[in-house]
């Protein structure tokens, strides 16, 4: 029995140390947002990075979609539907709770499949009026923007504005 259990352990760590998927997907900021980012706040633009990348490195994992590929993304532009913390912090009468705004995101960039072809990527998504803003989040059509983003790239629809 007990080399079963020396073995198990060692059985999950090389599991978890596998990479789930072979693509590598980096996200950057560019065009407008570079500007935008005191505004809104590193800390928030630096979370939808981060979400971004997340959002679709699972979406073409789970899907084993691009395998092998390099999937770069250039966050352009952010739009919040509600005041990020810096936003309400420098205007004082925004509301977190109870301002909302039109928002989405750009993306462009390019996918570098594995047999070296590069395929520009460009997706932008925003809410068309208030009454479409849907969800109490700060970046829900954001979110939105992401999850039809890598949608998009596993079915091969690239370019899409």
């Amino acid at each position: 029995m007990r080399p079963f259990a020396f073995i198990a352990p060692l059985a999950l760590a090389a599991a978890l140390a596998a990479p789930a998927f072979a693509q590598q997907v980096t996200v950057t900021v560019g065009g407008d947002l570079t500007d935008d980012v005191e505004e809104l706040g590193h800390r928030d633009v630096n979370e939808q990075i981060e979400r971004l990348q997340t959002v679709v490195e699972r979406r073409l994992a789970r899907d084993g979609a691009l395998e092998g590929a390099q999937v770069n993304l250039i966050l352009t532009d952010l739009k919040p539907n509600r005041p990020t913390w810096r936003q309400a912090a420098d205007k004082p009468g925004l509301s977190i709770i109870d301002s909302i705004s039109i928002g989405g995101a750009t993306i462009e960039g390019e996918v570098i499949t594995a047999d070296g072809r590069r395929m520009p990527v460009r997706y932008s998504r925003y809410s068309s009026s208030l009454a479409d803003v849907q969800g109490y989040t700060t970046w829900q059509d954001a979110d939105r923007a992401y999850a039809r983003l890598a949608g998009n790239l596993v079915s091969g629809r690239l370019v899409s504005r």
